[in-house]
């Protein structure tokens, strides 16, 4: 195994913002690094240095001689061509040294993947939707030979089929003498694809071996040492300062040597720059709605030849939450229109309840002027904005929203994709609203301000309708689950994103005549189960096996987060030890799911 990229003491600023700092790192071959840190900490700007599309301000970068390497922007041009696939050939650029078999071989690879993306070539560039754009560039990056990939923000515009097809590419392809680095939110996909986290934070580069999960365990424990060593560092500089400011007797006395001290202590307090702040998320929940807040009878739904919804019976009760999933296309904005009543079905009824307070995130972002600035997009004409029962004003309502006072006069067309956001957010929470609907709130948030979100909508006490292809965002905020499952059909599933994975019919299995029916887990159970005495013996040895597994992963957690762990250990341990950890996750995983399914069946058979 060898390094492929080496950044030694890197800087680099953005105006008097440090975004490298000294920062160190190494990329070797075979690695799938995950690149995580708060919006503006400068990732998208660190992948352009790597790439060689921006340069360093200072420090050393060392490239592997006759590196590949293929970078996919966060929203990728298309030149101008007649069809999507030509207009790849133009942003491949192939060189004079490119002979015509390669170029028939790459073009044979290209059309394979545009194919497995559900893409047409022959559709002109400028007509492709935002999804169609970024899974068009994925293709080229995949049909190009390289070895080094890197992607910022790959998961957005995706729906789930998209995402999954993204992960299995991934991880079958960038193994071996290939690495990938990547920058997302989607924390279910950094946990399937990635063998290290690295953390940007104020300047610095920290690297965590293992997936997001892993990542999540080992940052808990930093930071809880990082807060006891600054409030010692903290309590130490006041004693300092405390002595310094004494009356003359004792500063006559003073030793010289610890005067130059208290001064570096100064100059390292000063400079130390502290952790960006984290949103105030608050809903104003308005007043109470009536305990049915929608309820569909019968209906149904098309467009033209293709039917959106056949024959739904479906009822939204007060403090439900419910998810929307679905490939992009289905039909789920559509849905939502029916439910709210906004559309009227071609047959059956749809009823809305009362006293209903409606704010609709995806109304609210074609709304956004971008003329407007972000305090007039917020409280136009007003330095106050009302919030639930209490005033606020407007710099501190923004401030919860991560504005400082110099960005609430920009314009709303200079905002970035995360700042609008987070504006859209701002706005729809300071409407008092029992109903809640939000059409994939989550796209350019960092995964902080995810979190944050997750539980907000937690304590939220109305009723959300959400959509989202973001699997653990939805396992964490939804209760329920309407899914398509052909010709119109919408199945209603109790839980998750993971219970309706779990629960869903097999394609063999799909209803041939339309029954809407709520899934709910423990009734479906299949006729005769028993347990062999094979499978017995197994599923009383497994907790055993599954500690051992654990222990022996938290060890080589453990030992790879050490300090000097790259400098001791060599290329060829380094890449030993990350193949036995990922081999050791994926046994732990196949391990929980095989627990799961022989419990369920022993639990089942002494139901019998």
């Amino acid at each position: 195994m060898s390094t492929l990229i080496t950044l030694q003491a890197a800087e680099l600023a953005f105006g008097d913002l440090p975004l490298l700092d000294k920062a160190d790192l190494v990329i070797q071959e075979g690695e799938r690094i995950g690149l995580i840190g708060r919006n503006g900490t400068g990732k998208s700007s660190l992948l352009k240095v790597i790439a060689g599309i921006d340069r360093l301000d200072d420090g050393k970068k060392t490239v592997k001689d006759g590196l590949r390497i293929e970078y996919v922007e966060q929203e990728p041009a298309l030149p101008k061509a007649d069809t999507l696939l030509q207009s790849l050939l133009f942003r491949a650029q192939f060189d004079e040294s490119t002979d015509e078999r390669q170029k028939w071989q790459f073009l044979a690879r290209l059309e394979e993947y545009l194919h497995r993306f559900n893409l047409n070539g022959n559709s002109r560039p400028d007509s492709v939707s935002g999804g169609e754009r970024k899974r068009a560039a994925l293709a080229l990056a995949f049909a190009r030979e390289n070895d080094l990939l890197l992607l910022d923000e790959p998961t957005n515009h995706l729906d789930i089929d998209g995402i999954l097809t993204l992960e299995n590419w991934i991880r079958s392809e960038y193994r071996g003498n290939k690495a990938v680095m990547l920058i997302t939110h989607d924390r279910a996909f950094l946990d399937a694809v990635s063998t290290r986290i690295v953390e940007l934070d104020r300047g610095m580069l920290r690297s965590y071996p293992g997936n997001f999960s892993a990542y999540e365990t080992l940052k808990e424990e930093q930071l809880q040492i990082e807060q006891t060593e600054r409030r010692k560092f903290d309590k130490f500089w006041a004693q300092e300062e405390v002595w310094i400011r004494k009356g003359i007797e004792a500063r006559r006395t003073r030793n010289e040597g610890r005067v130059r001290r208290l001064e570096r202590l100064r100059e390292e307090r000063a400079a130390r720059r502290e952790s960006i702040g984290q949103i105030n998320l608050n809903i104003d929940a308005g007043t109470k709605s009536g305990k049915i807040v929608a309820e569909l009878e019968n209906v149904n739904l098309s467009f033209g030849e293709k039917t959106i919804v056949r024959n739904l019976n479906f009822r939204l009760l007060r403090g439900d939450r419910l998810g929307l999933i679905g490939h992009n296309g289905i039909g789920k904005s559509t849905l939502i229109s029916l439910i709210l009543g906004k559309r009227q079905p071609d047959s059956g009824s749809v009823k809305l309840g009362t006293n209903l307070q409606i704010a609709y995130f995806d109304q609210l972002r074609a709304q956004l002027d971008p003329n407007k600035t972000v305090a007039e997009t917020i409280s136009p004409g007003s330095e106050w904005i009302e919030v639930g029962n209490a005033k606020k004003h407007i710099m501190a309502y923004l401030a919860d929203f991560l504005f400082p006072p110099r960005r609430a006069n920009v314009p709303v067309a200079n905002l970035s994709g995360g700042e609008r956001n987070r504006l859209l957010l701002a706005r729809l929470f300071a409407l008092p609203a029992n109903l809640l609907v939000l059409d994939e709130p989550t796209n350019d948030l960092d995964i902080d301000s995810l979190e944050l979100l997750e539980q907000t909508l937690q304590n939220y006490p109305g009723t959300l309708i959400l959509v989202s292809h973001d699997r653990r965002f939805l396992d964490n905020v939804v209760t329920e689950v309407l899914a398509p499952e052909g010709e119109g059909i919408w199945r209603e599933y109790v839980g998750g994103y993971s219970d309706w994975l779990r629960y869903r019919p097999l394609p063999k299995e799909e209803p041939k005549t339309v029954v809407q029916t709520k899934i709910i887990p423990k009734r479906a159970k299949p006729e005769k189960i028993r347990l062999s005495f094979k499978e017995n013996k197994e599923l009383n040895e497994l907790p055993e096996r599954l500690i051992s597994l654990e222990q022996t992963r938290d060890a080589l957690l453990a030992q790879m987060n050490e300090s000097d762990y790259f400098s001791r250990c060599t290329p060829e341990e380094i890449k030993n030890n990350a193949d036995k950890l990922e081999s050791l996750q994926i046994k732990i995983d196949e391990g929980y799911q095989r627990w799961e399914f022989l419990e369920t069946k022993r639990m089942q058979s002494e139901q019998k």
